[in-house]
């Protein structure tokens, strides 16, 4: 809950605070499945709402919806509040835009190929070094010659046009052979059955439109439906990848301010380093250091700790710690390395008591006025104010078609671009090819005597005769040259 200028995150003997003002300093909600993290989630997501700072998260289970329905009163959340001692607690709503990528359960969320760029790209399509290297290549040659690349088939033309024009793009930009145009192609069309030709084009996403606030002043809370989008981790982690760039390149400088410009949850967030090369993974630690500056601020939320790089988990300031398991040896020093990234309490063990939070219950350590984390706290995280449940399809359906966003991106637009350039340059040339043609018959016939002596039917047998005899021989050569070789 927003109470007070701060969020009320949590509660023990005292009430645990997140303050507005080191939210862009980012944090951390870790902790094994069922131990509660979505539920620190949305307190975290509300309060931020209420506080009038746009949200953006996504969600992979669907169950995330509920947060645009006022919260329902139930024994167990009564027993909650009773063993807080928390007496002031309201249910309430909260102002929701749906998106999604497939545009079936919320506003149709786009991009375009030129603004993912050719590094997210290499990472969707799962190319090699060479392969990305000439993906590289089509890209400059794309921005040489004024091809908008919008949409996959822009895409896939332009990796056509480059390797039917291999041998002269070589001498200027290195070497670009069959197979990998080949293994490219083939990429293009696995990442088209996962759904690739709807959320590449226009009209893309502004990222502005994440930043809207009601007319009561409260921010929107944007959830991209991702239950079908997770099946296909890599393209969900670079999906939200481009996203959290996108916000990086487009949102001027900010400084310190009292609040966020806007919190970015990265649920799932392991996926975002899985397989990744370590150019990607520079890229990303770059943009989680800059972008506090930039006003902005990202919670990664994963099972433990350790899913993430150091470099990463060094600028979260702000960490929520629910329950890990400890069975292992491995899992035994993960829960040492998550308890010491805390700052100790000396009431407790930390390490032990990771192993033994109850379900909601979290250890938590956010920074203090002055930057510097606040010694380790055991607390019960509040329970949300909206509700628990999946929101009814015709309630979604509802709130999607009242938005004021609908008419913006629910219709595609298929402007033309680099395919349609393509496809015209190669009719082009096909039609002059198909015209010398015709003049070079015209002019052979022109050459042609006016007539020849026809040949009898002996003359005709004698020379198949000698013919099929040619071609055996020819055949008999062969067979004894492909024989010596294999020797």
């Amino acid at each position: 809950m927003f109470v007070n200028d701060a969020i009320w995150l949590a509660q023990n003997e005292n009430p645990v605070y997140l303050l507005p003002r080191m939210a862009n300093r980012h944090g951390l909600i870790a902790g094994a499945t069922g131990t509660g993290k979505t539920v620190t989630l949305k307190v975290l997501a509300e309060s931020f709402s209420d506080m009038g700072v746009p949200v953006f998260l996504a969600d992979v289970k669907g169950d995330l919806s509920g947060m645009a329905a006022k919260g329902v009163d139930s024994p167990a959340i009564q027993e909650r509040l009773s063993k807080l001692g928390i007496k002031s607690f309201e249910f309430k709503s909260f102002p929701v835009r749906f998106w999604d990528i497939y545009g079936e359960n919320g506003h149709s969320l786009r991009t375009t190929i030129s603004e993912m760029g050719s590094l997210l790209l290499s990472r969707l399509l799962n190319l090699n070094e060479t392969q990305s290297g000439i993906l590289n290549i089509a890209f400059r040659i794309a921005d040489e010659q004024g091809l908008l690349l919008l949409d996959l088939k822009d895409l896939r033309e332009m990796i056509r046009y480059v390797g039917d024009n291999a041998r002269e793009f070589t001498m200027r930009y290195g070497n670009i052979s069959p197979q990998s145009i080949g293994a490219i192609m083939r990429s293009l069309i696995a990442l088209e059955d996962q759904g690739g030709d709807l959320f590449f084009g226009e009209p893309a996403l502004d990222i502005r439109d994440w930043m809207q606030k009601t007319p009561d002043g409260r921010g929107y809370i944007n959830i991209l439906h991702s239950v079908r989008l997770f099946n296909s981790p890599l393209l969900y982690s670079t999906f939200l990848l481009w996203m959290l760039s996108e916000l990086f390149e487009t949102l001027p400088e900010a400084g310190d301010l009292e609040k966020p410009k806007l919190v970015f949850f990265f649920d799932e967030a392991h996926l975002l380093f899985e397989d990744a090369p370590k150019i990607l993974v520079n890229k990303i630690e770059q943009v989680v250091r800059l972008i506090r500056s930039k006003g902005v601020g990202i919670f990664f939320i994963t099972q433990n700790p350790a899913d993430l790089p150091q470099d990463v988990l060094g600028q979260l300031g702000n960490k929520i710690q629910h329950a890990l398991r400890a069975y292992t040896p491995s899992e035994q020093k993960k829960v040492k390395a998550a308890a010491d990234a805390f700052r100790p309490n000396p009431e407790f063990s930390t390490e032990e008591v990771i192993t033994n939070l109850a379900t909601g219950e979290a250890l938590i350590s956010c920074l203090d006025a002055d930057g510097r984390p606040s010694v380790v706290q055991r607390a019960y995280i509040l329970p949300p104010q909206s509700s628990f449940g999946v929101l009814d399809e015709l309630t979604r359906r509802g709130i999607i078609n009242n938005s004021s966003l609908g008419e913006k991106y629910d219709t595609a637009i298929d402007r033309e671009s680099a395919y349609e350039i393509l496809q015209a340059r190669s009719l082009k040339e096909q039609e002059r090819i198909r015209k010398e043609k015709e003049l070079g018959q015209k002019g052979k016939q022109q050459r042609k005597s006016p007539g020849r002596p026809k040949t009898s039917v002996i003359e005709k047998a004698a020379n198949s005769a000698v013919t099929t005899i040619g071609r055996e021989l020819g055949r008999t050569l062969i067979r004894g040259i492909l024989g010596s070789l294999k020797k």
